[in-house]
C-alpha cells in the first residue's frame, strides 16, 4: 500500500502557528524536494561569491558546523574549499536530502540531526566557526529558545571562534512592506516567494512553485539591532553586520543582513 505523502500543518488559523517547533510540520517531503529549486544552487554561488569562505579563512579558521544545514548548499561550498564541515539540521527531511546533495558532488556529509536548543547534548566538540544561513533563526518564536540557541551556539565555539549568522531585512518589510531584488539566497527565477501576512511577531510566507504547488513558512520577524544586541547579551564581544555581503549598505536597500559574532575581542580592532 502506498504511503500518501505528509502535507504541510498549520491548523484551522494559520495566522496563530507562532511556536518554534511548528517548522517541523512546515518542512514536509515534498516541499524539500522543490527546495532547491527554490534556492538555485549555481545562481546563489554566483551571487554570494567567496564572501563566507573569506571571512573563515581570514580569521584562519578550518572546523565549522553548519547548524541550519538545509538542502545542503553552504555545506557543500565549505566542503568544495577545503573546510572539515559538520552538517545539522532539525529536520530529518531537510538532512536527508542534504545527504544526497553532497553525494552528488562527491562527498560523504557528516550529518547529526539535532535541535539548537540542546545542541551540544548531540554535536561533541569545539568549532573554529559556527554558520546559521539561510533566514533559519527566524524560526525561533520565543525569546527563550533564541537565547538558548545562541548560548548552545557560543559554547560549541572554541574561545577565539565566530558565529556566521544571517537574516532577512524585516525592518524593511515592518517598516516599509516588502520588496525584493531576488539577487540573494533564494535566487530561483521560476519561483515566488512573498509575504502573505507580516506583523511584529510573525511573517508568514507564501511560496508559489511553476507547478502551481503552494507552500508556506511562518517565521518570526526579526530585528537587526534585536539580533545583535542578543548576540551581545549571550557574550560575543563583537558583531559586525553586513548588508547582502557588503560592509557598507543602506539599511533600507537591504534583502539579507549577515552577522559576524565573535567569541573574542582582539585589540586593535
Amino acid at each position: 500500500m502506498k504511503q500518501l505523502k505528509r502535507e504541510q500543518e498549520f491548523g484551522d488559523d494559520p495566522l496563530a502557528r507562532r511556536e518554534t517547533d511548528n517548522y517541523q510540520n512546515e518542512y514536509v517531503e515534498s516541499f524539500v524536494d522543490k527546495w532547491d529549486d527554490l534556492i538555485d544552487w549555481d545562481s546563489r554561488a554566483e551571487s554570494e561569491g567567496h564572501f563566507f569562505i573569506d571571512i573563515l579563512k581570514e580569521r584562519g579558521k578550518h572546523k565549522v558546523l553548519d547548524v541550519a544545514t538545509g538542502t545542503g548548499f553552504n555545506s557543500v561550498q565549505l566542503l568544495k574549499a577545503g573546510f572539515d564541515v559538520t552538517s545539522v539540521d532539525g529536520n530529518a527531511e531537510m538532512l536527508s536530502k542534504a545527504f544526497a546533495n553532497a553525494r552528488d558532488h562527491s562527498f560523504v556529509m557528516q550529518t547529526v540531526h539535532a535541535d539548537w536548543r540542546w545542541l551540544n547534548k548531540d554535536v561533541h566538540g569545539k568549532f573554529d566557526a559556527i554558520i546559521c544561513l539561510g533566514n533559519s533563526f527566524t524560526h525561533l518564536f520565543e525569546e527563550k529558545d533564541r537565547r538558548r540557541a545562541l548560548a548552545e551556539f557560543y559554547a560549541a565555539l572554541k574561545h577565539d571562534g565566530i558565529l556566521i549568522l544571517d537574516q532577512r531585512n524585516y525592518d524593511a518589510i515592518l517598516d516599509h512592506g516588502f520588496s525584493s531584488k531576488h539577487k540573494y539566497y533564494y535566487c530561483g527565477d521560476k519561483v515566488t516567494a512573498e509575504p502573505e501576512h507580516v506583523d511584529e511577531t510573525l511573517a508568514r510566507f507564501r511560496y508559489t512553485f511553476p507547478d502551481d504547488s503552494v507552500y508556506h513558512l511562518n517565521m518570526f520577524p526579526l530585528r537587526k539591532n534585536y539580533t545583535r544586541r542578543l548576540m551581545h547579551e549571550i557574550g560575543f564581544q563583537k558583531v559586525s553586520t553586513y548588508g547582502d555581503f557588503q560592509d557598507k549598505y543602506k539599511d533600507e536597500d537591504t534583502d539579507f543582513f549577515i552577522h559576524v559574532a565573535e567569541k573574542t575581542y582582539h585589540e586593535g580592532e
